[in-house]
């Protein structure tokens, strides 16, 4: 990505993603923020950057328009992420290159702690919960096949699984993610509200250890030329 791209962000959060673009493609360049709440974004983005609200799978870009399309955590919560897909390949041009990052929640697992049973049950509570609304907790492992299905020229894969301990960042995002859909991990019959007291001692506790999911990110090429 350089001076001049035209980038694409499905998903853009508050944005951070996109600004970091729009920094490498410079005022030459352009970057669309597409998300369905665009609440959490600056309403006055930096130059370059043009903040869309919405679904993109109803919104009329020009067909291959894109040097760049990237998407992080996004399909893994649609059950009918091969629509966004794709809305996405639509985007980019021939040759483009297509990022995307999601989250395997299969490889969640405890190491060591004493709260380590409740950890790995309300895991297992996770992937229920994706199941039971026809998602896929572990569609970051599938997607090199996907894409390479799709046409695409696998360039780079990256795994990142991040054995933690309590009190780190991203288990504190985790606890706090288990807090908010107790309801739903209860809905489940998979966990009890112990397990999930037990689950929030274990992202407090700096003695226990353990990977709370795993992020695969994909680097891909669309074709130049349907021969290519």
């Amino acid at each position: 990505m350089g001076p001049g791209w035209s980038c694409l962000e499905v998903g853009a959060g508050a944005g951070s993603i996109a600004c970091w673009m729009a920094e490498r493609v410079g005022l030459e360049g352009e970057v669309v923020a597409v998300d369905l709440d665009v609440g959490f974004m600056d309403a006055s983005p930096p130059p370059g950057v043009r903040i869309i609200e919405g679904d993109i799978r109803q919104l009329n870009f020009h067909a291959a328009r894109f040097d760049l399309v990237h998407a992080r955590y996004v399909l893994v919560h649609n059950a009918d992420f091969q629509d966004l897909l794709d809305a996405m390949l639509a985007a980019l041009k021939p040759g483009g290159h297509l990022v995307l990052e999601e989250p395997d929640f299969t490889a969640a697992r405890g190491a060591s702690g004493p709260d380590i049973e409740a950890f790995d049950r309300v895991n297992r509570s996770i992937l229920a919960m994706f199941e039971a609304d026809g998602k896929d907790p572990g569609l970051g492992l599938r997607l090199p096949a996907i894409l390479t299905s799709r046409g695409l020229a696998i360039e780079a894969v990256e795994n990142e699984v991040p054995l933690c301990p309590g009190g780190h960042p991203l288990s504190e995002i985790m606890s706090l993610s288990a807090t908010q859909l107790q309801h739903k991990h209860l809905a489940t019959g998979r966990v009890s509200a112990e397990d999930l007291a037990g689950y929030a001692r274990f992202a407090a506790d700096p003695s226990a250890w353990g990977v709370y999911y795993g992020t695969v990110g994909v680097l891909a090429r669309k074709p130049a030329r349907i021969s290519d």
